[in-house]
C-alpha cells in the first residue's frame, strides 16, 4: 500500500502542491504559520517527504516527550546523563550522533534529517515526530516502551511496575499512611504505568490515592499547597528531577519537617540530594546503562551480519538508595509523629 502523496498533503493543508515543496524543503517565501502547518499535517499524514540516503556513520536522539517546547535537555540530569552515554557509546561504535533541540517537534528536520537509525526518549501518545520518522521506514530503539508499539519494535526501559511498588512498600514500612504521588506531566509510557501502578497499590492497601500534578516551572512547590496545608499526606513519591526540591520547598513554607512530619522519595539521578538536610531518598532509573544498551542495540540493528536485537524489552533495573527523608526516627515511647 502506498504512502500518502504531496497531493494528498496540500489538499488536507489546503494549499497548493507547491506551498507544500517549499515548506518541506525549507524554501520559497512563506508565512511561519502556513509552513508550521503544512509540516505538521504532512506529519499527521505520515507523509515523509525527501527521504535521504543513510550515511553509515549517524545516529540521531529526539526526546519527543515535550517536543515543540523550548528547553535544554542537558539541565535535566536524567536526560543529560543519557545522551553523554549515548555519544560516547556512538562514538566507540563508530557512529557521529545528532541531538536536535526539543523547540523543533514535528516541524522539518524530522523530513529531512539524514540519518542512519534514531533513539526515541519518551515517546508520547500520537507522537508526530515518531510518525514521520516510520513515514520514512528509520530503524528505531526506544527509550521507554512506545505507548502503541509494533511487532519488531524494540525498546529499552526499568520495570515501572517492580520500582513503583518498591518504593511505596518501603515508605509505608516507614510508618506513611497517606503517600501521594506527584506525577502526571508527561504522556508518556513512564507517567503512564507509574500512575496505574501506584492506583492499585492504594486499592489493594485500602488507601486513598492523591495524585498531584508535576509542573517544571513550579520550583516552589505550589502544587503541593493544597495537600500540604490539609494535611493530607505524611509521605510524597515525585517521579521527576525537581520534584524532590519543590516538595522540600513547599514542606519548609507550610512548616512541615522531612523526615518527621514529611517522607519524601524523588526518582533523580541528582546527586545532590545525597547532600541536602536532610539527604533525599532517591531512584536511579540508571539511563547511562539505558543509552548504552539502546544504541548497542540500533547499532546492531543496522549492522550486516550481526544478530539483530530482540523485538520488545531490554529491561534495566532501577534501585532506590533510602536516605534519611524516608525514615522517621521514633518518638520516646515509641510513638510516631501523628500517631
Amino acid at each position: 500500500m502506498s504512502g500518502p502523496t504531496l497531493a494528498d498533503v496540500a489538499r488536507a493543508a489546503e494549499v497548493s502542491t507547491a506551498t507544500v515543496s517549499h515548506a518541506l524543503n525549507g524554501t520559497g517565501r512563506l508565512a511561519d504559520s502556513t509552513r508550521r502547518r503544512v509540516c505538521e499535517v504532512a506529519t499527521t499524514l505520515g507523509y515523509g517527504y525527501q527521504r535521504t540516503p543513510r550515511t553509515g556513520k549517524t545516529l540521531g536522539v529526539a526526546v519527543t516527550t515535550y517536543a515543540g517546547s523550548a528547553w535544554n535537555f542537558f539541565d535535566v540530569p536524567y536526560f543529560a546523563r543519557f545522551l553523554t552515554a549515548a555519544t560516547a557509546t556512538a562514538h566507540a561504535h563508530g557512529y557521529a550522533l545528532t541531538i536536535l533541540p526539543a523547540t523543533c517537534g514535528a516541524g522539518t528536520p524530522w523530513h529531512t534529517l539524514t540519518v542512519d537509525g534514531m533513539l526515541l526518549i519518551d515517546s508520547p501518545m500520537d507522537d508526530p515526530v515518531l510518525r514521520a520518522l516510520r513515514a520514512r521506514d528509520i530503524p528505531l530503539v526506544f527509550d521507554g516502551r512506545p505507548v502503541d508499539p509494533r511487532p519488531g519494535d524494540v525498546w529499552v526501559d526499568n520495570d515501572h511496575t517492580a520500582t513503583t511498588r518498591e518504593v511505596l512498600s518501603h515508605l509505608a514500612a516507614s510508618g506513611a499512611r497517606r503517600i501521594a504521588l506527584h506525577a502526571g506531566y508527561g504522556d508518556e509510557h513512564y507517567t503512564r504505568v507509574v500512575t496505574r501502578v501506584y492506583e492499585q497499590w492504594c486499592h489493594e492497601h485500602g488507601r486513598t490515592p492523591l495524585l498531584l500534578t508535576f509542573d517544571p516551572h513550579d520550583a516552589p512547590g505550589h502544587g503541593f499547597d493544597a495537600a500540604f496545608a490539609a494535611h493530607a499526606c505524611d509521605a510524597v513519591y515525585t517521579v521527576y528531577d525537581s520534584g524532590g526540591r519543590q516538595a522540600l520547598a513547599a514542606a519548609a513554607r507550610h512548616g512541615l519537617r522531612v523526615p518527621d512530619d514529611l517522607l519524601l522519595v524523588c526518582a533523580s539521578e541528582d546527586q545532590a540530594y545525597a547532600e541536602t538536610d536532610p539527604p533525599v531518598s532517591t531512584v536511579t532509573l540508571h539511563p547511562a546503562t539505558i543509552a548504552e544498551t539502546a544504541v548497542t542495540a540500533l547499532v546492531s540493528s543496522l549492522t550486516p551480519g550481526a544478530p539483530p536485537p530482540p523485538p520488545g524489552a531490554l529491561t534495566v533495573p532501577a534501585v532506590l538508595h533510602p536516605r534519611r527523608s524516608s525514615h522517621r526516627r521514633a518518638r520516646p515511647g515509641g510513638t510516631r509523629p501523628g500517631g
